[in-house]
């Protein structure tokens, strides 16, 4: 919609100096001087703490803010780049240790898939933040610090792949004599959602190059808030807080005998039943240890207070004696990309699904550029804002096809940096491309993936669900800016009516077509492809509202008051100016 009255003028240009020193001269410059290394920002201000009272009143200077192609000093984008690395860790290393523990695969593999997943996320960042001009004005990147993970909304839609591959016996299960089920290892469900994904990364290639406000008018905010927020709640359910009472696998039933008769399992140090009020304590202790860090810690803490919390759980754990350090001593000490394979295969039924999957990231790509674009206060509107959204759902695609040969899942654009922007008020691609460094070092230095193995479940599920509760909040956000008509209102009541009622009720539509005797194999995958895409609460919210949003038509009166309200805000802007 036009701001009537609001004025975009740019500054003008500032002419380039001359001389201009050559490049050898900039990199002796660079590293042989105090403004070369140090610059002029105020790095007593990044690492003090937030102290009750201590400033006596006084407001503390803001440092500079780097923008882009400005000239950094090394030791700041050293710094803002581990932060940025470290402010990510904890969302990149959860998605493949939950894929791990649903199919029980060995420490050896699980140790490989968080290595794989840093590898990959630090390579693909690159890529996004490079911005290559590709043919007719079409861009490979965004241009931004624009980083990538492993999205959770492969997560929870491969968890329901991986629960149908179990049901049709695809992978195996070994049932106890009390009844209980318990997984058996199933590395080729893995190698199956790999596979799919190969293939279904096109659709979002695709989007890359329709017209950007058709994209944002097939999902407007309405939609995308509702994927985001469901993305969000279902993964507290199926992960966080069942990693918080113990463990997310089988012990989570707490059966009477079996191998998962206590979490996480009963050859673990200090096994309990699932709920025991220790690991209960371990989980809070976690989640209390990050609200901490946000009242008083520094702003470089505050970055990484995800971190904080699973270090001060990790600690107390540690002395407690609920660490298994077998991850650690058999992780080897350097590793890289397909050290372990997967077979990769395509799953027909999960096609549909994946396809889906791929819809949403290119929903949450924009939504997380204009989030970037805005913190790193370049322009949200126009051409240049256009081809930074094209580049970057452009390289979203072209990364889950390299994701998948790099034995990861889709690798989708991630928006946990950009409070480490707002807060560091540093934009500078030079500390994201030390961001990528990090990432790759981490994946790296196998023991690295060892340690994070061993971080007790309790602990890992009291930081995960606060995780997890944020992305909540960032769909609530996006909701927060519709126009809440009745119309709107509509259109969130049915999309949650499924997405919600599927969370609170699992397996409602798991039954749907037992009635069906003796179908083929084509039709017997269709029903499985809409199984999992019922069973998958914000994809068929996300499908309901895109739907409803394309084929309910705005009511004249509510047109016409938003028009209203329009010119009534341009009027006190214009007054404003």
């Amino acid at each position: 919609m036009s701001s009537v009255g609001s004025t975009k003028e740019q500054p003008a240009p500032i002419a380039t100096p001359s001389p201009t020193p050559d490049r050898h001269q900039k990199l002796v410059k660079k590293f042989t001087t105090r403004e070369g290394w140090l610059g002029d920002y105020d790095y007593a201000w990044l690492c003090m703490p937030t102290l009750p009272f201590a400033s006596g009143g006084k407001v503390n200077r803001s440092p500079p803010f780097y923008a882009l192609e400005q000239e950094l000093p090394i030791l700041l984008a050293l710094s803002c780049g581990l932060q940025h690395a470290l402010a990510m860790l904890a969302g990149l290393i959860t998605p493949p240790i939950i894929f791990a523990s649903s199919l029980n695969l060995d420490s050896a593999t699980q140790s490989y898939m968080v290595s794989a997943s840093l590898i990959g996320c630090g390579i693909l960042s690159l890529v996004q933040m490079s911005r290559i001009k590709l043919f007719r004005g079409y861009y490979l990147g965004t241009g931004l610090i624009t980083v990538v993970g492993t999205s959770f909304a492969t997560l929870s839609t491969a968890n329901a792949i991986f629960t149908a591959l179990y049901a049709n016996g695809t992978c195996t299960s070994t049932t106890a004599s009390d009844g209980t089920v318990t997984r058996n290892p199933c590395p080729d469900a893995y190698g199956m959602v790999l596979g799919t994904s190969l293939i279904c990364c096109f659709i979002e290639i695709f989007m890359a190059f329709l017209p950007v406000r058709a994209l944002q008018r097939v999902f407007p905010p309405i939609v995308t808030g509702t994927v985001i927020l469901m993305i969000g709640a279902s993964l507290i359910g199926s992960s966080g807080m069942a990693n918080w009472g113990g463990g997310s696998n089988d012990c989570q039933s707490r059966p009477t005998s079996g191998f998962f008769q206590l979490c996480p399992h009963v050859g673990a140090p200090r096994a309990l039943p699932w709920g025991s009020p220790e690991f209960i304590g371990l989980g809070f202790l976690s989640f209390i240890a990050i609200v901490i860090t946000e009242m008083f810690g520094s702003p470089f803490m505050k970055n990484i207070s995800i971190i904080v919390g699973l270090a001060v759980g990790c600690i107390v754990a540690g002395a407690a004696g609920y660490i298994d350090g077998s991850s650690i001593t058999s992780a080897p000490a350097i590793t890289f990309l397909w050290v372990h394979r997967f077979k990769i295969r395509v799953y027909p039924p999960a096609i549909l699904p994946m396809l889906a999957v791929y819809i949403s990231l290119a929903m949450e790509a924009i939504g997380d550029i204009t989030a970037s674009a805005e913190v790193s206060r370049v322009e949200v509107d126009g051409p240049e804002f256009d081809s930074r959204i094209q580049g970057g759902v452009l390289s979203d695609g072209i990364g889950g096809f390299i994701s998948a040969l790099f034995t990861v899942t889709p690798l989708s654009i991630f928006a946990q940096n950009n409070g480490v922007i707002a807060i560091t008020r540093c934009a500078n691609r030079a500390a994201g491309r030390f961001c990528c460094a990090f990432l790759i070092l981490f994946g790296v230095l196998g023991k690295i993936s060892g340690v994070f193995l061993a971080i007790p479940n309790p602990v890992l599920g009291g930081v995960t669900t606060f995780l997890f509760a944020s992305v909540m909040t960032s769909g609530a956000r996006v909701l927060s800016y519709i126009r809440w008509t009745r119309r709107d209102r509509f259109i969130l009541a049915a999309a949650l009516s499924f997405g919600v009622g599927d969370l609170l009720q699992p397996g409602v539509f798991t039954h749907l077509f037992d009635g069906v005797n003796n179908p083929n194999k084509g039709l017997q995958g269709l029903f499985d492809s809409i199984t999992i895409v019922l069973s998958t609460p914000f994809l068929v919210s996300g499908i309901i509202a895109a739907t409803l949003n394309l084929m309910l038509p705005q009511e004249y009166q509510e047109v016409a008051e938003e028009e209203e309200v329009q010119v009534v805000d341009d009027d006190i802007e214009k007054r404003k100016e």
